[in-house]
């Protein structure tokens, strides 16, 4: 059936409706790969009472927004959803489905316009995950859309010129029979200047480090830019999707260290240390103006960074402030924050939620910086939060429905929303940042 193309949704998806019936409005339908003002063939595939989705067959009307793709892998790979649009109408689209989204679950409209990070489109990615297998033969890629199905890649566009290259190398690895069956994946982390890289292999079963010394040797006699190698032994999920767990944020696993253990990440004058395990922000290119907006403009006694990671923010926040608390909860990351932060900062191992539910109403922050994961803050730390003296909050999001979640409850605490930022940290694909700065 032919359809028309209305918007995009958070997600990638773009959105139509069936034809109107007795009943009312037409069902609404998602299909990948479209843009608003489209007509399309498309073919329902799946059908539920409230929705439908449907596969693209063809273009009608292509919108003048419409470009090649410039990656053999895409319409087939999960990684990228926006590669058919032009990068200034990806930019619109992403502020559109945030301003909607915010409207819709935090019940705010918002007064001012966002406010723009736009990023170099290609090659942006410092650290990239990748997942391997060896039967039939072996392969190394990215999940195939909407599925667990591993698709093989051998170059990556979004990603740094460095991991690019070592990507290739992993497969002459790989193709000669010097990966070990035991490897299940990958991550390639590249440094500030894409100068060094870090790298973190998975591993299945009981190991020892001896097992992997071969297979080590070999990799980074064929990638010399590589300064370390960690092995982690996960403990896979098997499920009806065979998908792997990832490596968990708050557990020690059991890991082994070839050559150093971490990677010297250069922000704004200062060398953050960033150890395997540890997360740090993807985009190389906006790591330092994403520093500067969400925590540059605060100043005062006392702060708090939740979620605050190797202490990317927290060491900003320390110039301006007597003295911050940060908290966190990754073993991995906790000791990189220890490094990396000055004397004024005390460092608290834990949930942001426990610290919130136990210390919040006796807290007297000025400011609070929030950094959770995709899943957002949460209700009952959004509310502990609300129960501090904090007149300033920034909450740094990577996924707008949790934002507004939790937004929802800081605004009815009394916070407005004074500034809105969207950081494209994500070219090409629907993921997006978002910086907003609240006052009570």
């Amino acid at each position: 059936m032919e359809l028309n193309i209305e918007k995009l949704v958070y997600g990638g998806d773009g959105l139509a409706r069936l034809p109107a019936d007795e009943r009312g409005r037409g069902k609404t339908v998602f299909l990948p790969y479209v843009i608003p003002g489209e007509r399309v063939d498309a073919t329902i595939i799946e059908s539920r009472s409230g929705f439908a989705r449907a596969r693209l067959n063809q273009i009608r009307t292509a919108s003048p927004e419409r470009v090649a793709a410039q990656c053999r892998y895409f319409g087939r790979c999960g990684g990228c959803q926006y590669r058919h649009i032009d990068y200034n109408a990806q930019l619109r689209f992403k502020a559109e489905i945030l301003r909607e989204t915010l409207r819709r679950t935090a019940k705010l409209e918002l007064q001012s316009e966002i406010q723009l990070h736009r990023s170099e489109p290609w090659h942006y990615r410092n650290r990239t995950r990748v997942r391997v297998e060896h039967e039939p033969a072996f392969a190394l890629g990215y999940f195939v859309a909407n599925s667990h199905k591993l698709l093989p890649v051998e170059s990556c566009p979004i990603s740094s010129p460095l991991i690019d290259s070592s990507i290739s190398a992993v497969w002459t690895l790989g193709r000669t029979g010097q990966v070990p069956n035991s490897v299940h994946g990958m991550q390639l982390f590249a440094n500030h200047d894409d100068s060094r890289l870090l790298l973190e292999v998975y591993v299945r079963g009981p190991a020892t480090e001896d097992d992997y010394r071969r297979f080590i040797a070999a990799l980074m006699s064929e990638m010399k830019v590589v300064v370390g190698v960690i092995i982690f032994a996960t403990s896979p999920i098997e499920d009806e999707t065979r998908q792997l767990a990832p490596l968990s944020s708050v557990h020690n696993e059991t890991a082994w260290a070839i050559g150093t253990d971490h990677l010297t990440y250069h922000v704004l004058g200062n060398n953050y240390r960033v150890s395997g395990g540890s997360f740090f922000q993807t985009n190389r290119f906006l790591v330092s103006e994403l520093v500067s907006v969400a925590a540059g403009g605060a100043k005062g006694s006392l702060a708090l960074d939740l979620y605050a990671g190797v202490g990317l923010f927290t060491v900003r926040l320390a110039a301006n402030f007597r003295e911050v608390t940060a908290v966190e909860a990754s073993p991995h990351a906790v000791g990189d924050l220890r490094h990396n932060v000055p004397p004024n900062v005390n460092v608290i191992r834990g949930t942001t939620e426990a610290f919130l539910q136990q210390l919040g109403a006796s807290l007297k922050p000025e400011f609070i910086l929030l950094d959770p994961p995709r899943a957002g803050v949460g209700g009952k730390a959004t509310t502990a939060l609300c129960r501090t003296s904090a007149s300033r909050v920034t909450y740094v999001s990577c996924d707008p429905a949790t934002l507004s979640r939790d937004l929802w409850l800081l605004l009815e605490s009394g916070f407005t929303v004074e500034q809105a930022h969207l950081f494209d940290l994500f070219p090409q694909t629907a993921h997006m940042e978002a910086v907003l700065h609240l006052v009570r």
